[in-house]
């Protein structure tokens, strides 16, 4: 990779992240970590304004941007992959986001390019989750962008019904059922709840904030610790 355009790829990385570590940059890179620091001063140098410093991070000041991308031909495809597969296994109203921003970038790529794109030999069938289950995902994801609390009917894998008060941290997706994970009130835990099986959904008017031991980080540390041990014990 010639150095202009590692450059671009340093500034590209850190743009797109909240904060990028030398470390990261240098794997993402694949060079030295010696390397990033030298290139990040350079571009320090030259007026982009990074801020941070070795040791810490990086972050990219808010105001900064650069113009429109021209994507390549193997950029392209990858685009129209992503949206074919995700697209039926989407919310409806993120589903047709996804096909009007691909349709944008379609429309100023070079006719080469376009044509690469378009005729890539990927296809998805559309065998996602039913429309009831594909509006309750859009009432989940917007209450977890907005912190706002849900109350939940659901029905358990043995048929049992409760009601909760949660706080929604994320929608995941596993092959073949999406996911809410949230920190549940009643509980005062982490919980999984299965978005085919939320009968009922409230958006409440409640807001929250992010409190130790109850952000997604914090599931996510927790999961992980859970999977060490396992591991650890099936070693043993």
């Amino acid at each position: 990779m010639r150095r202009a355009e590692r450059l671009f790829q340093i500034v590209q990385l850190i743009r797109g992240r909240r904060l990028s570590t030398a470390r990261f940059l240098a794997e993402r890179l694949e060079v030295s970590e010696r390397t990033v620091y030298r290139d990040v001063a350079d571009l320090m140098a030259q007026g982009v304004p990074i801020e941070g410093e070795a040791g810490v991070g990086y972050r990219m000041h808010a105001a900064f941007d650069l113009p429109p991308l021209m994507f390549s031909k193997d950029e392209a495809r990858a685009l129209v992959a992503s949206v074919r597969v995700a697209q039926s296994r989407l919310d409806t109203a993120l589903a047709a986001q996804a096909e009007a921003a691909l349709s944008k970038i379609l429309a100023v790529l070079p006719p080469a390019s376009r044509a690469a794109a378009e005729s890539l030999a990927i296809y998805a069938p559309p065998v996602g989750p039913d429309t009831a289950t594909r509006e309750r995902l859009q009432v989940l994801r917007e209450a977890a962008e907005s912190r706002r609390k849900l109350r939940l009917r659901y029905l358990d894998l043995k048929g049992r019904v409760s009601e909760r008060c949660v706080r929604p941290l994320g929608c995941f997706f596993w092959s073949e059922v999406w996911t809410l994970a949230a920190w549940c009130e009643a509980r005062a835990d982490f919980r999984n709840f299965r978005v085919d099986r939320i009968e009922q959904v409230e958006l409440l008017a409640q807001t929250f904030r992010d409190e130790p031991g109850r952000t997604l980080a914090d599931l996510f540390r927790q999961v992980e610790g859970e999977m060490a041990a396992r591991d650890m014990s099936t070693d043993a």
